[in-house]
Formats: structure tokens, C-alpha cells, sequence
């Protein structure tokens, strides 16, 4: 199948949906808006309204939650604070490193690098906000690589650990709460604002009030409050977002389709018992119009009432086009994050009907069919295991920094 610009941004759910200033040339937009005007100051260095409105723009391309203007704002500052950090101990990357994550970045869609900024131009957006969006991030990588990478060990016993959490050689459980936000459009900032207010709790009561108040799951009734889940049942997202939790921690709000979610850990435990690795889930979808309307909440009720295997959802399905039932069966890494999480809580012939599709116009009713079991597994490497705990305890240094760097500076917004 040949890769194009237009279907890698169908694939990262684009729909030209962002107005921003278009085509006009440099003097108009110094009269009309001043788009080259300093609208923040990171110590001494500027941040242009333009630069916020090609970030701004791109983010919405890229679909990222929350508002994509104050997302850009805050990213640009904390982008000035990385790459004055670096410059500031003679660390910089030569441009070649600078392409080579371009093209790695692309790569994630299948894409060059040339063919994405052709996409990205279509949209608007200059082809310099995505070079310099993707040097700050790899800039601030090495760097703290370098920094701090000397701070980072890794022994025998973190390995031991971290292999019976994630491989199923001993059993790990985990007791989670969840809430799961909807996401309507033009709903996206207040959303975000409320999730990251949310992600701030320090206690279980705290958060099940919100559960009930907010979330759309159907643990919503019960304080969001799921039952003991194998670590290894659990999305791979999700796996290493639960261990890096203490109990009553709460997680960074986490994009799913059409939602925002955030997850508490109420307990921890080991088993004897070890946890059986899944080679495949099968499940089946079955769509109705109407989103989360009370309507299409009943219809889904009658379904959950009246089928006990998919294959009774072929009979529900009777006589409607085929694309409104969905049935297959995948590795769990290939599920998307959001239908992973729920089939992880169901148990063979159980259903949800909490997800959405579309902006939310087209309710899920969601069937687990079954779990293959892996036949044989070894599961990950220590060299992958070390990569893993590595990574985490680097990015808590590399944070750690960042915070002691917006402490320092001197910030004006203008």
C-alpha cells in the first residue's frame, strides 16, 4: 500500500480543523495582527505570536488533547528552557542528528520526513515549526542523557522486579480506579483543565467522588473502582504507567479516542501464581448512532440483556450494512489503547458499551470473545528490562530539571 502525506494524516486523525491566519504576506501580518511581535519572554530569549500559532496549528493536526494554543505556549517555553540549558554547557546537535530525528519521527506513519513536512504544509504549517519542534525534544534527550545518564544504575534486583511485573514468571496485580472523561468538540480545554485538576488528588475518597461525578465508564457508579487486573491483562501503556504509581498516586491525564483518562492505584501485590501472557484477544464491535444519547445507551442495554456470545451480535446485526459489526482478533499491542483497557476488564461473553467513535456520535458495544494464550513465551530481555527501568528514572531526573529550570527563570507574557 503506498503511504501518502494525506493518508498519514487520516491515520493521526486530521481533519483540517484549526483557523489560523493563511496566506498573507508579512507586512499585512505585521498590521493586522503582529504576528511577529514578542508575545513571551523566556529570559532573555523571545517567543513570536507566529511561532504559537504554526505550534498551535500543528498540535491540532496532530490531535493532541487539550487546547492546542495553550499547549503551544507551554510548550515553546519549556522548549526555550531545554535548548538554553543545552546551549548554555556547549551542548548542541549537528544537523544531521537533527534530520535523522525527523525521519524517525515520520517514520511512525509510515512516512519520510520530506513527505510528512509536504502533508504538515498542506495543513499550513511551516515546515520550520516541525524542525524545530522535533530538535527540542531530541536536543533535550541527548542532553539529559548526557547529564544525567552517570546517575542511572541499573542491578540485578531491578531486573528481577521489573521481569515478574511484565513477563508472567510470578503473578503481579494491580487494584486501579479509573475515571474516563468525554471528550466533545469544543469541549477539549475545559476537559484538559479538569483532568489535570483531577490528576492533582492525593486520596482514593477525592477521586470516587469525581468517578461518579464525571466519569463515562461504567465503574463510574462504583467510584470508578476496578477489580484486581494482571499487570500483564493490562494495555502495555498502561502496564508501565501502573508501576511507576504508588498507591493512592494518580496518573497524567492519558489521551484515549474521544476521551481523557486517568487512573489511580489503590494496591499492589505479588502472587505465586504467574500472570499467562496473551498471544491474541478476539473481541467484536457493534456501532449505533446516537452517541452517548439516552436512545442509544437503551439500545446498547437491550443488547448487553440479549446476547451471551458474539456470535449472537450476527443476529443483532441482521440486515444492517456489514461495517456496523466489526469482529477480529489481534495482539494486544495492536488494539487501540482505549478498547485494550476495556476488553482487559471484561471477562469472555461480557460487554461494555462505554466507548465512542466519531467526536462521539457512534456508541461501542464492545464484546470480549475470547484470550489466546501464548504458547511459548520468554518474555522481554534484560537488555530491554534495563533499557525500560533506564528510561523511567532518566525521565524523572530530565523533569526534576525542568521544573528547577521554570523555578529560575524569568518568564513575561505578554
Amino acid at each position: 500500500m503506498k503511504h501518502t502525506p494525506q493518508t498519514a494524516l487520516k491515520r493521526l486523525a486530521v481533519a483540517a480543523s484549526f483557523v489560523f491566519v493563511g496566506a498573507m504576506s508579512f507586512a499585512s501580518m505585521a498590521q493586522a495582527q503582529n504576528l511577529f511581535d514578542t508575545a513571551i519572554k523566556v529570559n532573555d530569549l523571545s517567543i513570536t505570536q507566529y511561532e504559537i500559532d504554526q505550534r498551535a496549528r500543528m498540535l491540532s493536526v496532530f490531535r493532541a488533547p487539550g487546547d492546542p494554543v495553550k499547549l503551544a505556549r507551554e510548550q515553546l517555553i519549556e522548549d526555550r528552557l531545554k535548548i538554553d540549558a543545552a546551549n548554555s554547557l556547549g551542548f548542541q546537535l549537528e544537523p544531521e542528528q537533527i534530520e535523522a530525528g525527523m525521519e524517525e519521527f515520520a517514520s511512525r506513519v509510515n512516512l519520510s520526513s520530506e513527505e510528512l513536512i509536504q502533508g504538515l504544509s498542506q495543513q499550513g504549517v511551516d515546515p520550520l515549526t516541525f524542525r524545530e519542534f522535533v530538535a527540542a525534544g531530541l536536543t533535550w534527550r541527548e542532553f539529559t542523557q548526557a547529564r544525567f545518564g552517570s546517575r542511572v544504575s541499573v542491578d540485578e534486583d531491578d531486573i528481577e522486579r521489573a521481569r515478574n511485573a511484565t513477563s508472567g514468571t510470578s503473578g503481579v496485580r494491580v487494584l486501579l480506579s479509573e475515571i474516563i472523561l468525554p471528550v466533545q468538540p469544543g469541549q477539549e480545554q475545559q476537559v484538559q483543565e479538569l483532568a489535570n485538576r483531577i490528576s492533582e488528588f492525593t486520596s482514593e475518597a477525592q477521586f470516587a467522588q469525581a468517578a461518579r461525578e464525571f466519569s463515562a465508564s461504567r465503574t463510574a457508579a462504583q467510584g470508578g473502582r476496578m477489580d484486581w487486573i494482571p499487570i500483564t491483562q493490562l494495555p502495555q501503556g498502561l502496564q508501565a504507567v501502573a508501576l511507576g504509581l504508588g498507591p493512592g498516586d494518580v496518573s497524567d491525564p492519558l489521551p484515549l479516542e474521544g476521551a481523557v483518562a486517568l487512573f489511580q492505584l489503590r494496591d499492589i501485590q505479588e502472587t505465586e501464581a504467574p500472570n499467562p501472557e496473551y498471544e491474541a484477544i478476539e473481541y467484536a464491535a457493534y456501532y449505533i448512532n446516537g452517541g452517548r444519547s439516552d436512545q442509544a445507551l437503551a439500545r446498547a442495554r437491550q443488547i448487553a440483556n440479549d446476547v451471551d456470545t458474539c456470535d449472537d451480535l450476527y443476529g443483532v446485526a441482521f440486515g444492517q450494512p456489514p461495517e456496523v459489526l466489526e469482529r477480529g482478533s489481534k495482539a494486544i499491542n495492536e488494539i487501540p489503547s482505549d478498547i485494550a483497557l476495556e476488553l482487559a476488564k471484561l471477562d469472555r461473553g461480557e460487554v461494555s458499551y462505554s466507548l465512542t467513535r466519531a467526536n462521539g456520535q457512534t456508541l461501542v458495544v464492545l464484546m470480549l470473545c475470547g484470550r489466546v494464550r501464548s504458547i511459548e513465551g520468554e518474555g522481554p530481555s534484560a537488555e530491554q528490562l534495563t533499557n525500560f527501568i533506564s528510561s523511567r528514572r532518566l525521565e524523572s531526573f530530565a523533569n526534576g530539571f525542568l521544573e528547577q529550570l521554570r523555578a529560575e527563570a524569568r518568564i513575561v507574557e505578554f
